[in-house]
């Protein structure tokens, strides 16, 4: 019988809380950058050229930010996810008999 369980129960556990972490970190984020927090103007890949057109290219910058973080959150949720079976599985295997 081939099994699913490729990571241990303390690996499980870590990726569930790294994963939950990084979710709401890069939402938030991503909120953040939606809304066009002047804090975070250093974290937007902008260059001179881009303040001569006016404020529309530099909003444009932060959406894109913005998405980059939502995807990114996404992609976190899928390790949730996938480290929650695994913790699922770790913990059916204790009950199983050989």
């Amino acid at each position: 019988m081939v099994s699913l369980l490729c990571c241990g129960p303390k690996m499980a556990a870590c990726g569930l809380v790294l994963s939950a972490w990084g979710v709401v970190m890069l939402v938030l984020l991503g909120i953040f950058f939606n809304v066009h927090s002047a804090v975070l103007i250093e974290d937007v890949p902008f260059t001179e050229e881009d303040f001569t057109d006016g404020p529309e290219r530099i909003y444009a910058l932060y959406e894109q930010v913005s998405y980059n973080c939502f995807i990114a959150a996404g992609l976190y949720a899928l390790l949730g996810g996938f480290s929650l079976c695994q913790t699922r599985l770790n913990k059916r295997k204790e009950y199983m008999v050989r």
